[in-house]
């Protein structure tokens, strides 16, 4: 139950036992402190009860019906799963919800941010970490067993270098020796 609810119906008993909206008002200051209910929000309610309202709960509104946060932010991880090239904007369009509130989404509750138009995990999730923990220690074994380990590993004087365009959004990678660099 609400604190406003509460006073409410604290409001609806005062009423009942005959107080004045000023006795009302201040009780509800003693009983809830820095929660208490506004003067103005007081009389509204006292106001109310007075004129045979029985009901504690608000009335229907109009408008908008809210979202639920968690259903946006399902919906929006499963887009930016599926193509993390994608913008704030083209996200939020496929998601029909503002720009501004997919923003935090990405931010607050998936924790990625874009990197060279690409989406990407601010930090590594529990099963990254685990697999480098995997793979380092299945590399550890092998060195470890095998004496000759160390001379299958190839090295060489050439390296790859990853070119993006972002206009036309391609790849593409190409080996280049050291030396031309």
């Amino acid at each position: 139950m609400s604190v406003f609810h509460e006073q409410r119906i604290c409001v609806k008993f005062c009423v009942k036992i005959g107080k004045s909206v000023t006795e009302t008002s201040e009780m509800l200051k003693i009983a809830f402190r820095e929660e208490a209910m506004g003067r103005t929000q007081t009389y509204g309610w006292w106001k109310c009860f007075r004129e045979g309202r029985t009901s504690v709960d608000d009335d229907p509104r109009s408008g908008r019906p809210s979202m639920s946060k968690t259903d946006n932010v399902a919906k929006v991880r499963e887009v930016i799963h599926s193509n993390r090239r994608l913008t704030v904007r083209e996200v939020a369009e496929e998601v029909s919800i503002s720009k501004t509130v997919c923003h935090e989404i990405l931010i607050e509750n998936l924790g990625i941010h874009c990197i060279a138009a690409k989406f990407v995990p601010r930090l590594l999730t529990d099963h990254q970490k685990q697999n480098r923990v995997d793979v380092s220690q299945e590399l550890l074994d092998r060195a470890n067993d095998d004496d000759n380990f160390s001379k299958n590993i190839i090295t060489g004087d050439e390296t790859c270098v990853y070119a993006y365009d972002v206009e036309t959004k391609v790849q593409s990678s190409q080996w280049v020796s050291k030396t031309s660099l």
